[in-house]
């Protein structure tokens, strides 16, 4: 039985005990307390946090916002507890009293993590493997920022991502992805402690995981370490030393750790992951550790001491690094102004002035290319851009010209040779993800949460399907990452409905905070692009064509630039009074302007309302969107190659959306088009049908 040292001056071993068992039984009494939560890995890996948070961990509790850092990610969510004990304990703004209101209605202490940077939490972490993927993001981010900016003598941008994963995480398909990319980048800054305790939520992990992790992460490039005993501080401490020795791989280590550790009946066993331990099981847990049954949240006033080191440590360190700062943007002027902007998610002036505006042509030009060539006029400028796509540049125009592929460059040292540091360094800002959706998108979400960059991430719209995970955790962090979508709908053609998307559009637009935006066209598209780097607090969708569209003549047609309030009157008959409304987005945005012309012949009054982006356009006061859609106007019709699903709020009870919901067909775009109705005659007639049922 572990004794309690309270009155009695403890030895050093003793007192990490007593700190390590703090941390313990705050996370057993809170979970008890909200009679929610998951217990079992804060008793477990309590040792292994206790040491990377007050012996490797570089941090300042009263400045979480330091941009220096180390990032500490709990890919383990579920297991938030050991997290917010660490935050109370280190001293950051987290009092006790949101610890005892864990889970509750209101709290900082939710159930799983979620990203709040002012108390310390970097990511939202809980849907299992995106911490890793996350992690992996951060480490780029760290990679390319230190290589574009340190230089001999001033090393800026220095810090380490740390993690603890579990099985589950390593189970997720999206750990596979970026833990391979990881490698392949040789990203020596990530260590990642992994809770090896053989036991998920439902049962011991031996049913279904029985893989040699090692042999695993060896293979995908990663330093593997094993610590035996969980409980061994020793052993846990030199596997750290020796993993931040390892600077060309990224490093895994295996801590094999007892889940529910102390409790004389739920150790070891799914009963103490996903459940309260129960009241007698916390008295005979703490009897069975030499912990005082009572008051609950019991906080040593020698272990807190231990704990609140960190304040001390971390204003020194940052006081250090600020000088060091002040050094470098003596000796190099120009980029400490860049950096020091970067880091505070600024954009440069003028970063937009050189996007260029498209002239009208009727043969047109593909929203996918127009937004090439505009992220190639911009990028320039914009410093802090950095992405790629999941091996589509060719299809998705992503790539920024000139800006240097971001890789390892002992991977390439061929390459490298009298080339003056060829095209292959962590300082490019072409991200190759490979085909590894899933892993783009947390990748993504991990440079968006790092700070200083501005990402972005491109595949057909058809495979956003495979992102939607990290896609939703964006929105919820709030992180201004930007998703490039080509090929949007049943118009790309002959590859057929399985690369044909139909319900995608309505998925995305399901998303709280996302905002989606689908040009109609080029000059749209700079309008849009206009809106995504400047939003930085939500995620943005930019949904493009494969096919070509039409330019509009601006002169005939409103200014693009209305795109920015995601609806707009495109053009009204003369002297105003419509008495039809015709909306759509994207490529069916030319339909309803020829459309408009027979009309017109037949003595209609019509107007056009190209609607890009539903969120902006909720976003706009009530008076604006009334004046674009009138409710006094009844004879409404949307046209959309997508689910018409959520049309109805636009068209109204009396109106028609024209859209599709079923799959799509192998054959043609511009014939797949006509075929499923999006074509000037049938939106005519359904305009024609739409009059008459109203008038009847």
């Amino acid at each position: 039985m572990e004794r309690l040292w309270i009155n009695a001056t403890p030895s050093k071993t003793e007192l990490d005990q007593l700190c390590i068992n703090t941390i313990r039984f705050l996370s057993i009494d809170a979970v008890q307390k909200a009679n929610s939560g998951h217990p079992g890995l804060p008793m477990g890996a309590a040792p292994m946090a206790y040491i990377l948070w007050t012996r490797m961990m570089k941090y300042n509790p009263h400045n979480p916002e330091w941009f220096d850092r180390d990032r500490f990610i709990l890919s383990a969510g579920h297991g938030s507890m050991l997290l917010y004990s660490l935050l109370y304990l280190t001293g950051y703004d987290l009092p006790l009293d949101q610890i005892k209101q864990f889970r509750q209605w209101g709290s900082a202490t939710p159930g799983h993590p979620e990203r709040d940077i002012r108390r310390g939490v970097e990511v939202t972490t809980g849907p299992l493997g995106q911490g890793f993927g996350n992690g992996v993001g951060e480490a780029i981010a760290e990679a390319n920022l230190a290589r574009r900016y340190n230089r001999p003598g001033h090393n800026i941008i220095d810090h380490y991502t740390y993690g603890i994963v579990s099985d589950g995480d390593l189970m997720e398909g999206t750990a596979s992805e970026t833990a391979s990319l990881a490698g392949h980048l040789r990203l020596g800054k990530i260590i990642y402690l992994y809770d090896n305790n053989h036991v998920t939520l439902s049962a011991g992990s031996d049913i279904t995981f029985s893989e040699d992790v090692h042999r695993r992460f060896e293979a995908y490039g990663w330093h593997t370490l094993d610590v035996e005993d969980g409980n061994d501080l020793a052993a846990i401490d030199d596997a750290l030393q020796t993993a931040r020795n390892i600077t060309n791989k990224p490093s895994l280590i295996l801590v094999r750790t007892h889940l529910g550790y102390g409790s004389p009946h739920k150790q070891d066993t799914f009963e103490a992951h996903g459940s309260p331990l129960g009241e007698e099981e916390v008295r005979l847990t703490k009897k069975n550790l030499g912990w005082p049954e009572e008051p609950q949240f019991y906080i040593p006033e020698n272990a807190l001491d231990i704990f609140r080191q960190a304040v001390d440590r971390g204003q020194q360190l940052e006081a250090e690094w600020n000088r060091k700062f002040a050094a470098y943007k003596q000796d190099f002027p120009d980029l400490g102004r860049e950096l020091e902007k970067m880091m505070r998610g600024e954009l440069p002036d003028g970063w937009d002035v050189k996007i260029p505006s498209f002239p009208a042509d009727s043969k047109g030009i593909a929203t996918r290319v127009a937004s090439g060539r505009v992220m190639s006029a911009f990028a320039p400028m914009l410093p802090g851009l950095i992405g790629g796509s999941a091996d589509l540049d060719p299809s998705t125009h992503t790539m920024l010209k000139e800006m240097g592929d971001f890789e390892n460059p002992d991977l390439h040292a061929e390459d490298l040779q009298g080339s003056a540091g060829g095209g292959w360094t962590y300082a490019g800002r072409n991200i190759h993800f490979g085909v590894r959706e899933h892993g783009m998108g947390s990748i993504l979400n991990g440079i968006a949460a790092h700070g200083g960059l501005i990402p972005y991430g491109a595949t057909f719209l058809i495979f956003s399907d495979y992102m939607r995970p990290p896609m939703r955790l964006a929105s919820l962090m709030e992180l201004g990452v930007v998703y490039v979508f080509t090929h949007d709908s049943i118009g790309l053609g002959e590859d057929g409905p399985t690369h044909q998307p139909v319900e995608q559009l309505a998925n995305l637009r399901a998303v709280p905070r996302m905002v989606v935006i689908r040009p109609g066209d080029a000059n749209e598209v700079a309008e849009a692009w206009k809106v995504a780097i400047a939003m930085r607090d939500r995620p943005v969708a930019l949904v493009l064509s494969r096919q070509s569209l039409p330019v509009l003549d601006r002169g005939e047609y409103a200014p693009a630039q209305g795109l920015r309030q995601g609806a707009y009157i495109l053009a009204d008959p003369p002297g105003g009074n419509p008495d039809i409304i015709l909306i759509a987005s994207g490529s069916e945005v030319n339909l309803i302007v020829q459309a408009r012309r027979q009309l017109e012949q037949m003595k209609f009054n019509v107007r056009l309302v190209s609607m890009p982006s539903w969120e902006l356009f909720e976003a706009q006061p009530e008076e604006y969107q009334h004046h674009v859609l009138p409710p006094s106007i009844k004879m409404r019709l949307s046209v959309e190659a997508g689910s018409v699903q959520g049309w109805s709020r636009y068209v109204g009870d009396e109106g028609f959306a024209l859209g599709v919901d079923r799959f799509g067909a192998s054959a043609p775009g511009d014939v797949v088009m006509r075929e499923y109705g999006f074509s000037v005659d049938n939106v005519v007639q359904k305009t024609l049908a739409l009059v008459g049922k109203i008038q009847y």
